[in-house]
């Protein structure tokens, strides 16, 4: 199995823990990931509100590259995901939006061609890699870890264009998590929004979200895993911001896998969570 790997913006300047969990987990698993040189922002999931020929745009460029590659997209980021999968289903289905997008496209000597797909690591791991296959790969399941799964919005919305999981009921995340052993345990409100898209709006109200969650999880699990940049740095920040802190650990997906298949906590970089997870390293046993 090969990919383009888009790490997106966030994740490259901000967690370098989750790209190198990323990498590492791929490794580990035989999974190459091959980088996108050239590649820029994806364009964002807002900014075809602001001007959607600008937005398709960006995306497409982003899309070519992995067109000359011959490979399809891997994302980590669900808001990558979302703005890239909508623009490679917008420009296969509208020939007018293509004509534009390719005109000036054709400025810079690239044109889409529609040929590549775009996965999330989630939708890569359970319908590329299966699910079989990555409970095999695990060496050092977990031992009564219960914890929390975050799907967050732009995973899995809008449904009729992602076409992945069922968008009010997923399971796709929490199937991952029980391949290592650990218990993705229910919890009330776990599809609500972690509050980050109204963060420039209303910080005020994101924190609240965002805690009000947390200590939702806290009565059930023993941690937060995420599948999203955004999500992961609105639910350590909300916690940073306290003085009381509820000090729920945040943990991204790959570092959740990671150690189960045997990888160290460097490895998968735990030292870069501003919430300790080292105790991740002692919920293993037979």
């Amino acid at each position: 199995m090969k990919y383009a790997f888009f790490v997106g913006c966030t994740t490259l300047g901000r967690l370098p823990g989750y790209e190198k969990a990323t990498r590492k987990l791929c490794e580990r698993l035989g999974v190459e990931l091959i980088d996108m040189l050239g590649s820029s922002c994806c364009g964002t999931t807002y900014m075809e509100s602001l001007d959607e020929v600008t937005a398709l745009s960006l995306a497409a460029r982003n899309i070519c590259i992995a067109e000359e590659m011959g490979l399809n997209i891997l994302t980590i980021c669900n808001g990558c995901t979302e703005t890239l999968t909508k623009a490679n289903a917008t420009l296969k289905q509208d020939q007018k939006q293509l004509d534009e997008v390719n005109k000036i496209l054709k400025e810079i000597g690239r044109e889409f061609r529609g040929t590549i797909e775009v996965k999330h690591l989630i939708r890569a791991l359970k319908e590329d890699y299966g699910l079989d296959k990555l409970e095999k790969a695990v060496t050092n399941p977990y031992k009564n870890l219960r914890v929390a799964t975050h799907y967050g919005c732009h995973l899995l919305r809008p449904s009729d264009v992602m076409r992945f999981d069922d968008p009010n009921t997923p399971t796709s995340m929490d199937n991952i998590i029980e391949a290592t052993g650990a218990i993705s345990v229910p919890y009330p409100e776990k599809m609500e929004c972690c509050g980050g898209p109204i963060m420039g709006i209303r910080e005020d109200v994101t924190w609240s979200i965002g805690l009000d969650k947390i200590n939702t999880v806290k009565k059930h699990a023993e941690t937060l895993i995420t599948s999203c940049p955004f999500c992961y740095l609105t639910y350590e920040r909300a916690q940073l911001m306290k003085e009381n802190k509820p000090d729920l650990p945040i943990i991204h997906l790959p570092q959740l896998l990671g150690i189960s298949l045997g990888l160290s906590g460097e490895d998968v970089g735990l030292s870069h969570n501003k919430i300790d997870s080292e105790f991740l390293k002692t919920k293993q046993g037979a």
